[in-house]
C-alpha cells in the first residue's frame, strides 16, 4: 500500500520508517525517527528490523522505496511505501532532521 506523507506522520510511532536513499543524499534531511538502509543492503539487513511491526519505505521521490518494499514483504515484513518520497514529505512541509553522523 502506498501512503501520502501526511499519512506517515500521523502513524510516526507505530511504525518502522527505512530511508533507502543512498549516504550523498541524505544531506537534504530525514525523517525523524527513520533509520537509513540503502536499497542495494536492504536483504542483507532484514535482521535490523522488526517482523512484527509495519514498516514504511522511504526514497527521494517513491521509485525505490517500492522495489524495497517488495524485498520486505517477499521475506514476510508488512512493509508499504510512501507516495512521493522525501520530495512530497518536505513539500508537505513536515519536519526533517540532519543524518546522525552514522547513517552517512
Amino acid at each position: 500500500m502506498e501512503l501520502t506523507p501526511r499519512q506517515v506522520f500521523d502513524r510516526i510511532d507505530s511504525v518502522q520508517l527505512v530511508d533507502v536513499r543512498e549516504a550523498e543524499e541524505l544531506s537534504d534531511g530525514m525523517i525523524p525517527g527513520a533509520q537509513h538502509i540503502a536499497l542495494g543492503f536492504v536483504p542483507y539487513r532484514y535482521e535490523e528490523l522488526d517482523r512484527s511491526r509495519p514498516v514504511v519505505v522511504v526514497c527521494r521521490s517513491g521509485r525505490r522505496s517500492a522495489a524495497a518494499a517488495d524485498h520486505l514483504v517477499h521475506a514476510g515484513f508488512m512493509a508499504d511505501t510512501m507516495a512521493g518520497g522525501m520530495i512530497e514529505w518536505q513539500a508537505t512541509g513536515l519536519p526533517v532532521v540532519a543524518p546522525l553522523p552514522h547513517q552517512n
